[in-house]
């Protein structure tokens, strides 16, 4: 919990309270597993409100430093904040245009608001220790699954029914749910990049990719494998090599305080360099935390420098439109000495 942080930046911005809104950051901050609640912190303040149906999960979840405020039926957000004499409040930015009008409506001109993007995001880019065990656990889940539907990648296998599998292991042993729709996408399909599981049967020759992640204790997980079922196609063994070759290269590359653009460009060039730019359409990376898609980004335009303590994908592709693609994801923790990989699963081909 960074409050300290919060009220910083309410200094910088001469403002006098900043209202929390989005649920990952609210877990960040507090604990809270629930759907409904915000945070309000003030200049010496922090309150934790939610609804009655919260109000012992809070009770319970919610760390030391905030006074629970419960919210009765009838009672309203936006007059609990003029009870405070406040003028002026932060917001973020993840509050709908409805949500926004409403606060505004109820606030009756009596506070300024002004919107806020990414405060708390940018405090949960670096993750403490402890959040990079919850997210070996995420990962430890994953893999364990992984193996143990293997044998489902084969001719004959239908896409959804092995996204399916994967989805009920990872639940069976532990897993909140999945860190997002998996993406099994075969023969023609693995040109998709994020081409979620169908009912196409897998057939004898096709290239699969398999993206899948598991979440636990809010953290996520994300890794990619791409396998040829029976037999290598020349152009799908070209591709394959060139897409691990621009992943290593891109891992060597990591250190802290290196440019996330410049590790983009070193895989990015590579693919290039081999033909192929015109079919890698996505950034090489992106951090996963309490969100599957969060700082830093690794990709041309990015101007993230790469931290010691945050965790992020590294995830070259080529997919040739009709023909087939490929795709190969670790997790990466970029630790005091250079890149830690997450995931250890196995980078060749499933024949």
């Amino acid at each position: 919990m960074d409050l300290e942080g919060i009220r910083e930046r309410l200094l910088q911005d001469s403002l006098e309270a900043f209202l929390v809104s989005k649920g990952e950051n609210i877990r960040y901050l507090s604990g809270f597993t629930g759907s409904s609640a915000f945070i309000l912190v003030g200049h010496g303040t922090s309150f934790f409100i939610t609804d009655p149906r919260y109000e012992e999960q809070a009770s319970q979840e919610v760390s030391s430093g905030f006074d629970l405020v419960v919210l009765r039926p009838g009672e309203r957000l936006s007059d609990f904040i003029k009870a405070k004499g406040w003028t002026s409040l932060a917001v973020e930015d993840s509050l709908s245009l409805a949500q926004y009008h409403a606060l505004q409506e109820g606030l009756e001109g009596k506070v300024t608001l002004k919107v806020w993007k990414g405060v708390v995001e940018m405090m949960r880019r670096v993750k403490e220790p402890w959040e990079v065990e919850e997210i070996k656990g995420a990962v430890a889940l994953a893999q364990d699954a992984y193996y143990s539907v293997g044998e489902m990648v084969r001719p004959g296998t239908v896409e959804r029914d092995l996204a399916l599998e994967l989805e009920f292991t990872m639940r069976r042993r532990g897993a909140e749910g999945v860190a997002f729709p998996f993406i099994v996408a075969s023969g023609p399909r693995s040109a998709m990049p994020h081409g979620e599981a169908s009912e196409r049967v897998m057939e004898e020759g096709d290239l699969v990719v398999l993206d899948f992640g598991a979440k636990w204790k809010g953290y996520h997980s994300d890794m990619t494998r791409t396998f040829v079922l029976g037999f290598w196609k020349d152009w799908a063994r070209e591709i394959y090599r060139v897409v691990l070759e621009a992943q290593e290269a891109a891992l060597e590359a990591i250190r802290p305080g290196v440019m996330a653009r410049d590790v983009d460009a070193v895989a990015r060039g590579i693919i290039e360099e081999a033909g192929y730019g015109e079919y890698f359409g996505h950034g090489l990376g992106h951090g996963v935390g309490l969100e599957i898609h969060e700082a830093p980004a690794l990709a041309p335009t990015s101007r993230d420098v790469l931290e010691v303590g945050v965790v992020f994908t590294v995830e070259p592709g080529i997919y040739i439109p009709g023909k087939g693609g490929v795709r190969i994801e670790d997790l990466v923790y970029l630790g005091d000495h250079g890149p830690e990989l997450l995931t250890d699963l196995p980078k060749e081909v499933m024949d």
